[in-house]
């Protein structure tokens, strides 16, 4: 949606990349990876961005950096209209997820919740096909540039550790979390 906005996806991640990390510097190469797209675009996008303001290059170490430009008079704007993407993103993932088989609970945390040591970010019960579940997180990942870490736990599986008293488990359930499915008390 936003590619068609703002011309090119690559400025689209760039721009996310910046206004959710808006203290971090990155270099060229770094933010390449990051976005996964090629260096020449990247390099293209960035002296765009740069020009218009939004994003400031410094040189250290023989090494270009890049940060935002926190004094952009549009900054503040532009991460309102990049996070409503991005929760439409969201939306489309638990939409996937739970198209992906019988999700018996589903639970959002870590970089969805901003928890600070999550132990994975998408927590998911059931019986899933899991290279489903995986392209939908991979394409997520790939949207928001952001690395995503899930559980996938079967019914039984879940019971079990439950039951233990599973300290990973028990720490997933015990952190801040959006539950989007809980069906675990449903025949």
């Amino acid at each position: 949606m936003l590619e068609q906005l703002f011309g090119s996806r690559t400025r689209v991640k760039l721009l996310r990349l910046f206004l959710t990390n808006p203290t971090t510097p990155f270099y060229v190469r770094e933010i390449s990876r990051k976005v996964d797209e090629q260096l020449n675009s990247v390099r293209r996008e960035l002296a765009n961005l740069a020009s218009l303001g939004i994003v400031e290059a410094t040189a250290e170490q023989d090494k270009k950096y890049y940060q935002l430009n926190t004094g952009f008079v549009l900054a503040a704007e532009l991460k309102a209209v990049i996070l409503k993407s991005q929760l439409l993103m969201e939306q489309d993932l638990i939409k996937k997820i739970r198209e992906s088989g019988k999700v018996k609970y589903l639970a959002l945390t870590g970089i969805f919740t901003n928890a600070k040591q999550p132990l994975t970010d998408i927590l998911v019960v059931g019986k899933v096909d899991r290279s489903v579940l995986v392209r939908a997180i991979e394409r997520f990942q790939r949207e928001v540039g952001k690395e995503v870490n899930y559980t996938l736990l079967s019914l039984r599986e879940y019971n079990e550790r439950r039951g233990l008293g599973d300290k990973f488990l028990l720490g997933i359930l015990n952190s801040p979390q959006m539950v989007v499915v809980d069906e675990l008390n449903e025949p």
